[in-house]
């Protein structure tokens, strides 16, 4: 593996962040983060025409640029660096990478290009009330009629489910854990947003009525795909976290060495310095593990699954902590709504629980491993 970015990858980097500092600043996010679809679907598009970042790591044959997973851990950096308001998670990190993994080449030839395009905005709907990540855990129940299939039952916390043109559901049969694909106007479907503590990503609780669903792969064959699938996401969210972190420990040292005190830059006391060291190395120690992360994804290495534990459960930690000691640099201005320093702090929370916690993630690696 090379663990270098290419300057065709850098150039990448420059341009999303230009295209985000451009069309997603801070007052951006604030104005999106009241609205209730917390996006700006005219963004949306563009980044789907104009950049092609929804198609980035999409094979050309379903309509993307093929592309691979080093490409797309850069734009997620660039995502967390800017707080976007976007469904790019839930689409790409999610419901892209569970059609890639399904197997199921009619419905990637069907569904991917619409994503691919910016067309559509997807997601997966995986947990429910317990908002557990293990496949123990899913017990919505789908049902054989005629030449399709139902689903009855809900989810919870799908991320961005209130607006998603195209859901993918991870359900259970009589033979197992199962893929479904749900159109966003299917009869009997039922969308609430719910209040989340980070307003910058919605969530929605989904409700399923005899609902017509699209089998995707094979019926009771779907646990090694979704399991992939969530460890993409993981390393996918790790990147964004890294970049979110960074952005915490910038906003840190920029107000270190201009907030006075006592006749000096606050930056210049012994125990500024040391939270700034720490957050420095604990950053550092993110970007590599999720950039191993990203290029073991890329390689479809064996490592994958051991990795992205590893990269998910540092990097919430890591994110969380810089998220804490912003505020903490920052003092009382850091606690006001007017700073941008809280918005940082719930991402950093919500991030690290979506997917499972670190020690849910310390909990599966050990599993992994044999310990």
């Amino acid at each position: 593996m090379n663990f270098a970015f290419s300057e065709e990858q850098e150039e990448l980097r420059r341009s999303v962040g230009r295209f985000l500092d451009d069309k997603s600043p801070i007052p951006e996010v604030r104005r999106l983060m009241e609205t209730v679809e917390g996006y700006d679907p005219k963004v949306w598009t563009q980044m789907g025409e104009q950049l092609g970042l929804q198609g980035l790591a999409i094979p050309e044959e379903y309509g993307g640029s093929g592309f691979g997973y080093v490409e797309l851990i850069v734009v997620f950096e660039e995502l967390g660096r800017t707080l976007a308001c976007l469904p790019y998670f839930s689409t790409v990190g999610l419901a892209a990478n569970a059609l890639l993994s399904s197997g199921d080449d009619s419905a990637k030839k069907d569904l991917l290009p619409r994503i691919a395009s910016g067309e559509t905005v997807a997601t997966l709907a995986y947990t429910e009330d317990s908002g557990r990540w293990d496949m123990d855990s899913v017990t919505l129940a789908a049902t054989k009629a005629g030449d399709g299939w139902t689903l009855d039952g809900h989810k919870m916390y799908v991320i961005d489910g209130h607006t998603a043109g195209l859901i993918v559901v991870v359900a259970r049969t009589s033979e197992g854990l199962t893929l479904f694909a749900v159109e966003g106007d299917a009869p009997g479907l039922t969308r609430t947003p719910l209040a989340t503590m980070d307003q910058t990503r919605k969530q929605a609780r989904i409700e399923f009525s005899s609902t017509p669903a699209r089998l995707v792969g094979v019926e009771g064959g779907a646990a090694g795909a979704v399991s992939k699938t969530l460890d993409l996401g993981a390393v996918a969210l790790a990147a964004e976290q890294v970049g979110g972190a960074q952005r915490c420990l910038d906003m840190s040292v920029e107000y270190a060495k201009t907030r006075v005190q006592f006749g000096r830059p606050i930056g210049s006391f012994q125990a500024i310095k040391h939270k700034c060291a720490d957050m420095l190395l604990e950053v550092e120690s993110a970007r590599s593990a999720a950039y191993y992360a990203g290029w073991t994804a890329a390689e479809d290495s064996d490592e994958l699954p051991v990795v992205a534990c590893l990269a998910k459960s540092y990097c919430s930690e890591a994110y969380f902590h810089a998220a804490a000691e912003n505020i903490q640099i920052h003092g009382g201005i850091g606690f006001t709504w007017e700073h941008d320093a809280h918005l940082y702090f719930k991402r950093a929370k919500s991030s690290e629980l979506i997917l499972g916690d670190p020690s849910y993630h310390r909990e599966l690696l050990a599993q992994r491993i044999g310990i």
